[in-house]
């Protein structure tokens, strides 16, 4: 719950709500603060700054309210204390229940302390096992009939431990209750501790790539029925591979009822790809409204601006209307709102690239610095470096040849290093068509590249299969058809080979195209060709 924003906006929704079915404010705040807001916190400043802040708010509507004893559904986490045997034995005692009852209540207990021992670490996302409301309610019953202590009991420190583990309980039960609402920011955070780690991979294995999309699952399966859950995270989930069974679960589980994909930088304090948006815990809505405002500079209060606009206007260009089925569709199950029927029809209909051509990741030597160097720098007449293709600016057709790598008895020294990786070897020294698998932008830069290199990890190649050529592929990889498609399944322009070879792929033999493509080729490397940092540069054209 953070310190309480979320909340102290919630209270005054929730007082609109209530005077307007005719409560007193005075009245309406009580029923807030103690049937309607809910949170949980492992920071204690955190947790006092939200406790403040809504009893502040109740204050702002019953000056009594103060007075009163009023317990708040917030709580901060504490790990389960250190319990001696004499507590258990004290609630033995106790018991209003049987002794096969008491049994029972005193095994529950301990199995409920023992998953609170990194509570603090762990915090929202702790799953409660083997437990019910009923048998929770059982339980606070049962340490509810230690009333009475005893001066051994204080010199034992039970008086301390109960209220610990009444504490325990009541965070149980917020745990266990389903929402009819819950929003969150959730923490953003993919290299956690070990404690943590360990329990995110046992408890949520199919999201575990960072804790926000932990949250994100968590949430949405704490909603009643027909219940709500908004989040704001960063949008990567909505594409990257590492998110795809978080995505498939929405998808088939949930209705994304709105989504709005936020500018890069819309945060001007820090540059935090976001993305707000809304889950129903239904599948009776398929079509969600969703806003693509990644075009929209100059922060929240434009993003506001753009928000505000297209719910008063029926038509603008950055609102879509999807039916989230039809990204089952697309390879990958990316987010991608905006594709048009036809291109979901394409990725339907079409077989992809990988239908026709081999596509390979190249080395990773562990130790650039080491065994690359610049074809200038080393001497000429030494054969212990080779060509090696590298990544460099955006440039199509050919060109950022300006690499060597060592390669001394077949790389035996680059093979043998801890951190390499010299995969797809067999591919070696071929022709191909490489690509950068970073861009600055939605383009993917397509480039040939000659037999007799080795190409690095940063550019993914190409090698065609039985009849297919490299003409044709790197025309399309160079065309607007491939941009759209690239669009749609890469958004965050990360290009891999798995997701290029889904792309939608159609051969084609057509004589006048092969021509220009040999043409820009031939004109790209000319032009790469007088740089002096080539190494076929013979001579500056203006001389």
């Amino acid at each position: 719950m953070g310190s309480g924003h979320v909340l102290a906006y919630a209270f005054d929704v929730f007082m609109q709500l209530y005077t307007a079915e005719g409560f007193r404010e005075r009245d309406a705040a009580e029923l807030i603060i103690t049937n309607n807001l809910f949170g949980l916190e492992i920071d204690k400043r955190a947790y006092q700054l939200a406790y403040f802040a809504i009893m502040m708010k109740g204050r702002e509507y019953n000056r009594r309210i103060l007075s009163k004893e009023i317990k708040l559904n917030l709580h901060q986490f504490i790990d389960s204390p250190e319990i001696p045997n004499e507590y258990f034995e004290r609630l033995a005692e106790t018991s209003p229940y049987s002794h096969e009852v008491t049994t029972t209540l005193l095994n529950q207990l301990t199995r409920l302390l023992d998953q609170y021992k990194n509570a603090t670490e762990i915090g929202s996302i702790l799953k409660i096992e083997e437990l019910r409301q009923s048998e929770l309610d059982q339980l606070e019953q049962f340490i509810g009939s230690f009333k009475i202590f005893s001066d051994m009991d204080v010199l034992y420190q039970l008086p301390e431990i109960q209220t610990k583990v009444s504490s325990i309980l009541n965070i149980t039960r917020v745990l266990l209750t389903k929402y009819t609402a819950v929003t969150t920011n959730p923490p953003y955070l993919n290299k956690m501790s070990s404690n943590l780690d360990k329990y995110v991979k046992k408890n949520y294995p199919d999201v575990k790539t960072d804790l926000f999309s932990v949250f994100i699952k968590m949430n949405s399966s704490i909603l009643t029925n027909g219940g709500y859950a908004g989040f704001m995270t960063p949008f990567v989930w909505m594409f990257i591979k590492s998110y795809e069974e978080l995505r498939s679960f929405l998808i088939t589980n949930k209705s994304i009822s709105s989504l709005i994909q936020m500018e890069y930088s819309a945060f001007e304090e820090a540059t935090v790809p976001v993305c707000c948006f809304m889950i129903k815990n239904a599948k009776t809505e398929p079509v969600g409204n969703y806003l693509k405002l990644s075009d929209f500079k100059g922060g929240m209060t434009v993003q506001k601006e753009k928000v505000l606009e297209a719910i008063q206007k029926s038509r603008i260009r950055y609102f879509y209307q999807m039916n989230q089925n039809n990204f089952m569709k697309i390879p990958g199950l990316p987010i991608s709102f905006w594709v048009s029927e036809n291109m979901i029809n394409l990725f339907q209909e079409q077989k992809s690239i990988s239908d026709f051509y081999d596509l390979k990741v190249g080395i990773q030597t562990g130790d650039n610095p080491l065994f690359y160097k610049k074809h200038w720098e080393i001497n000429p007449t030494c054969d212990y470096w080779v060509k090696c293709n590298k990544n460099g600016e955006y440039r199509r057709w050919y060109g950022n040849l300006d690499t060597v790598i060592f390669w001394k008895n077949n790389g035996e020294k680059i093979k043998k290093h801890k951190s390499s990786r010299p995969q797809n070897s067999d591919y070696y020294f071929r022709e191909g068509v490489a690509w950068s698998n970073i861009s600055s932008s939605a383009n993917i830069s397509a480039r040939f590249e000659n037999k007799g290199m080795i190409f690095d990890q940063t550019v993914p190649t190409i090698f065609p299969i039985d009849d297919a050529t490299l003409i044709e592929i790197i025309a399309y990889m160079n065309s607007k058809i491939a941009i759209t498609v690239a669009i749609a399944i890469s958004p965050t322009m990360h290009f891999n080979t798995g997701e290029v070879a889904k792309y939608p792929y159609i051969p084609y033999k057509d004589g006048t195209v092969n021509k220009f493509v040999k043409e820009n080729i031939k004109i790209s490397k000319d032009d790469w060709d007088s740089l002096e940092t080539s190494w076929d540069f013979k001579q500056h054209p203006l001389l």
